[in-house]
């Protein structure tokens, strides 16, 4: 019993190391980003960029211009200044770092950045499973650990989409800062040594239902961060349209286009709410096992369905109003944010939730 009970003592504490050193990794990781955007070349998207503008410059000199008019034989006939159509919403323009393409130095950047966020990933994953090894269970019973599971696995979604060949590229730097002041917060505020599940959380239903909300948690926050982005490059591309400037331009045109921002937010939420949806079913289903009812609107329960609520209003917007644009993105801004308070909030600030188990011990 003694031997065990070291053993897994040693298990945890393996874990420990491991993900201060995939903290260390992704501190690495976030550096290289930086570098990518500050020196790596914008030739070709500083290119696409400026030939946008140079189209703003001619429609305003189009639209100026004076109507002719024309004598002939037969009378005179006015010819209307043509009309220039400089911005078109549904075509991507100048589509940002690692899209629109870069020269060898930012390349470069690109790919060690990417390389070292992969070797965090891969400790930041051995960390977990070592932690769930442990105690031979799964790794997220308590908030240290779904804190670290949950950004583990929004890294592994953002490796994924690359590896799929979307062009994403863009999120590191946001997804990087992310990682570290999540594991930053869950090491320092949040650690709770490994232990043995309390009664209420062994069932398999711990498997199913916290390991789908740590899914859908990190595809909402790709999905949030695309809103976030289409915001900024939505005014980006109205000053351009304008012939204004915008502070840190060189920045925001490095972005993907607004129309490509819109529809990633919008697809990564509308493939993720089933499984969601799925999340808060078997959700009530163990509540049923561990507390004989369903549904008793616990804190975590009400919040969950207030998340779901504005989710799924967001979609409905989209698909019967023709929601696209700033609305959206606020609206799922506001789905998102819901969604953290349930995963911060409820568990450290509300009392008297039976949920209180996953809260700071």
């Amino acid at each position: 019993m003694n031997i065990a009970a070291a053993a897994n003592e040693n298990m945890a504490q393996l874990s420990n190391y491991l993900v201060y050193s995939a903290l260390a990794v992704y501190t690495l990781a976030f550096l290289a980003h930086i570098a990518e955007w500050a020196f790596g070349s914008r030739s070709r998207i500083a290119k696409q960029s400026a030939a946008l503008t140079a189209q703003e410059q001619e429609a305003k000199a189009a639209a100026a211009a004076p109507a002719v008019t024309v004598r002939a034989a037969g009378g005179t006939a006015t010819l209307e200044r043509p009309k220039v159509v400089t911005r078109n919403r549904g075509r991507d323009v100048a589509d940002g770092l690692g899209a629109a393409g870069e020269d060898e130095k930012g390349e470069l950047l690109g790919r060690i950045a990417i390389s070292l966020t992969t070797l965090a990933f891969l400790i930041h994953l051995a960390g977990v499973v070592t932690r769930g090894l442990s105690v031979e269970r799964a790794p997220w019973a308590n908030m240290y650990e779904f804190s670290t599971t949950f950004s583990m696995v929004a890294v592994g979604v953002y490796l994924g989409l690359l590896a799929a060949g979307k062009k994403v590229r863009w999120i590191g730097l946001f997804l990087i800062t992310t990682v570290l002041l999540d594991l930053g917060l869950a090491l320092t505020v949040l650690y709770t040594e490994s232990d043995q599940l309390v009664p209420a959380l062994q069932s398999p239903w711990l498997i199913v239902h916290v390991a789908c909300a740590i899914i859908c948690g990190a595809s909402f926050y790709v999905g949030a961060v695309s809103s976030l982005a289409y915001l900024v490059r939505d005014s980006y591309e109205s000053r351009l349209e304008a012939g204004r400037t915008m502070r840190l331009s060189t920045v925001w045109r490095r972005l993907p286009s607004a129309a490509t921002l819109d529809k990633l937010a919008y697809r990564v939420n509308a493939i993720v709410f089933p499984l969601w949806t799925f999340t808060i079913i078997a959700g009530a289903i163990w509540a049923e096992a561990a507390w004989g009812r369903y549904w008793g609107w616990d804190p975590k329960e009400t919040w969950s369905f207030i998340t779901w609520v504005v989710y799924a209003a967001y979609l409905h917007a989209r698909a019967t109003a023709g929601w696209k644009g700033r609305k959206a993105a606020y609206l799922a801004l506001i789905a998102f944010a819901c969604w953290i308070f349930n995963y911060y909030g409820v568990n450290m600030f509300v009392t008297g939730s039976l949920h209180s188990y996953a809260g700071v011990e």
